[in-house]
């Protein structure tokens, strides 16, 4: 934990940090978009709460093709964040101070309200989905598969984009395999606890219908996985750093 940084007050109005907070907005915007979209879209075609192996695998794909596509666009403008519980991760090793950081959580919430607002306006009363506890499960199961697979995200994050080893062998599929790691754990967790592993996009959801029912799980189960997955790689895995984190510091 001795790499955590703050940052200065003149890192907010920095042109580079301004940049950066409206690439993570529109990043934010265009994920939520597609991934609401995909399960606004199955509920019109089926009966709502009818989740079909088919359903599951289309939208598991749209959100892992999603989040792929929009890291790839804003990699090198924010880093690519797209989610809380990463940015919280690479926070807590100095990977990003905790000012732009701060910066990049309004900008994710906003990007996921407004995505869910017009995708609410636009699919004329369609249900927005919001995540929610599969049947029978409690809230401390549901805790747990949100700590694990927001676990698994952000190591993986770590490993490919963070870690300078990865940047001349692996670094180049770091957004595939980080969309990927996003699918996998939609298709093992989804009908456990909804497979959030990102707060932002479970907010904008539970704002537009106002449905705060467990919704703490998707902000308290993925911002302790996210961070201690980046303690665990930062401090076990990743080749120490020689000098202070810097106010421009990404993945």
């Amino acid at each position: 934990m001795g790499r955590v940084a703050i940052g200065g007050v003149q890192e907010a109005t920095a042109p580079d940090v301004l940049r950066a907070v409206l690439a993570e907005f529109f990043a934010t915007f265009l994920f939520v978009f597609a991934g609401v979209g995909s399960a606004i879209a199955y509920g019109k075609i089926l009966p709502p709460g009818d989740l079909t192996p088919a359903g599951l695998v289309a939208i598991a794909l749209a959100h892992g093709i999603a989040l792929f596509v929009v890291i790839t666009a804003t990699a090198n403008i924010s880093g690519g964040h797209v989610n809380p519980a990463v940015t919280l991760g690479l926070a807590v090793e100095g990977q990003i101070t905790f000012l732009r950081g701060s910066l990049y959580w309004i900008a994710q919430l906003l990007g996921s309200a407004a995505a869910s607002l017009i995708l609410k306006f636009i699919t004329s009363g369609e249900v927005v989905p919001v995540h929610a506890l599969g049947a029978k499960e409690s809230v401390i199961t549901g805790l747990v598969w949100e700590i694990v697979t927001t676990f698994g995200l952000v190591f993986t994050v770590y490993a490919t984009a963070v870690d300078s080893r990865a940047k001349g062998t692996v670094g180049g599929i770091a957004p595939i395999a980080i969309g990927f790691i996003v699918l996998a754990n939609i298709l093992a967790a989804a009908p456990f606890s909804g497979a959030s592993m990102n707060p932002a996009r479970s907010f904008g959801p539970a704002l537009v219908t106002w449905n705060w029912q467990n919704h703490w799980i998707y902000w308290v189960g993925p911002l302790i996985g996210g961070s201690l997955a980046g303690w665990t790689y930062g401090e076990i895995f990743l080749v120490p750093v020689t000098h202070t984190p810097l106010a421009n510091d990404e993945y």
